[in-house]
């Protein structure tokens, strides 16, 4: 029983035709041991690069650029393995460095092991999404100038309505008020932020939808 051929996408057959002569046979080799490896992945330009899909999820991706292409390996999993091997690398887009001819590449084998392993994450459901996100940290407090902190003082309207602000509008007129250079400009300011402030306005009420 024969082999179904692999899924290529014309959009990175056209890539590949279009990248430096140098890089054009080592991202025909790398993509020819992304098929070999998982003979279900399917190809897509993501980013302006192909990217090789499984089940939903980036696999990996490889790049050519003016000097050098790239092979990505997608998710935290695959980097810890690569890191282990000493193959990670932190200076661009890439897990396997700066790759300038075919000796960069590490072996038939080697590159079929790791593909096979990134293929295995996904089946097996350990890898459920393209990207994994860390949790947003939280912005610190803003600093509030002591000029305007001082006009608030003296004016409990708008000091209570500056105090259930979000951070972030706190810090539009924070910043604004201590973008100021001169002190005639700051107090200009302080005068009518603490006037919009006690209105309930934020800093760019005049550009919010009403």
């Amino acid at each position: 029983m024969k082999t179904a051929a692999p899924a290529m996408n014309p959009k990175v057959d056209a890539y590949i035709a279009k990248a430096q002569p140098f890089a054009q046979p080592i991202l025909t080799r790398l993509r020819e041991m992304v098929h070999k490896a998982c003979p279900d992945i399917t190809e897509e330009i993501k980013w302006g690069m192909p990217a090789f899909v499984l089940r939903g999820i980036i696999l990996g991706h490889i790049a050519g650029f003016k000097q050098h292409c790239t092979a990505g390996f997608w998710g935290p999993e695959m980097r810890a393995v690569l890191e282990a091997d000493g193959l990670q690398f932190d200076g661009g887009m890439g897990s396997l460095g700066r790759i300038t001819s075919l000796k960069d590449l590490p072996s038939d084998k080697v590159l079929l092991g790791y593909y096979r392993q990134a293929a295995v994450l996904i089946d097996s459901g350990e890898r459920t999404r393209s990207f994994s996100r860390g949790p947003k940290r939280a912005k610190p407090a803003p600093e509030i100038p002591v000029e305007l902190a001082a006009a608030l003082k003296k004016n409990k309207t708008a000091a209570k309505v500056f105090a259930e602000f979000t951070a972030g509008a706190q810090r539009e007129y924070s910043d604004w008020i201590a973008e100021a250079k001169r002190p005639e400009t700051k107090a200009k300011r302080v005068t009518e932020a603490i006037a919009w402030i006690a209105e309930g306005k934020q800093r760019n009420w005049k550009y919010q939808s009403r």
